[in-house]
């Protein structure tokens, strides 16, 4: 009987939170950002102490519902097969991110709209270990005239804020103000003639951002605990110096 009583309370516990969440996606969906916590209460038939309960409060249960709706948007895109190539598949991933933007209003703005110092969206953190893998194979490649690292902040500071422009003003998506940023952004990014060149070829720069990935990819058992992170310490100033 103990046993049974402990199931129907759990049981009851995560139908409330998942009340609580499908309330509040839906009402996020259609009122936007500013849906009050009376508004998610009554849509879920619970008390507003069963939600600070499950969630600390409005904004605990708004990000709750934002993380979980990104997180799905996240393994469609872990399920989509690579190309083989990272540039293209980058490509391809700049676009998706701004449909699933548009198609996403409230979600987007209230991932990457609410702006606080020092505060970022933790539901964007795994997209970003996507996109920096693909940018770390690109740079084993020679093709980054700068570091993965510093690509992936450029790519995603410029998407970011595109889609949050596209979001507001949909007229931008008329023309091709989209493929025109994609293209300024990788002529930046992207070491000129990398694919035709062979390695000798390369600046001192796109090797040192190669070498970086490749160690960075599989460590060398040459070099010890000490070695490695110094090694690492002197690609960095070489990535970073003017192409040669």
């Amino acid at each position: 009987m103990i046993y049974y009583s402990n199931m129907v309370a759990k049981s009851k516990a995560e139908s409330a939170r998942e009340r609580l969440l499908d309330a509040a996606a839906r009402l996020l969906a259609e009122k936007g950002v500013d849906v009050s916590t009376r508004a998610i209460c009554e849509a879920a038939g619970v008390t507003a102490p069963t939600l600070y309960h499950y969630f600390g409060d409005r904004e605990g249960l708004l990000q709750a519902v934002v993380a979980h709706g990104f997180g799905e948007y996240l393994a469609r895109k872990k399920s989509l097969e690579a190309s083989g190539d990272p540039i293209e598949d980058i490509r391809r991933g700049w676009f998706d991110h701004q449909e699933w933007g548009i198609a996403n209003p409230s979600f987007y703005a209230l991932m990457y709209g609410q702006v606080r110092p020092g505060q970022h969206a933790a539901a964007g953190d795994e997209g970003e270990r996507l996109l920096l893998e693909k940018l770390d194979a690109a740079a084993r490649r020679g093709l980054l005239r700068v570091p993965p690292a510093v690509a992936c902040h450029m790519i995603l500071a410029a998407n970011i804020g595109l889609t949050l422009q596209l979001i507001s003003q949909p007229s931008w998506g008329d023309g091709d103000v989209s493929t025109r940023v994609f293209e300024a952004l990788m002529a930046g990014i992207l070491q000129s003639g990398a694919s035709e060149a062979g390695s000798e070829a390369w600046p001192t720069s796109v090797s040192a951002i190669a070498l970086r990935a490749a160690l960075a990819a599989d460590p060398s058992p040459a070099l010890d605990a000490t070695e490695l992170p110094l090694l690492g310490a002197w690609l960095d100033r070489l990535a970073t110096r003017p192409q040669d």
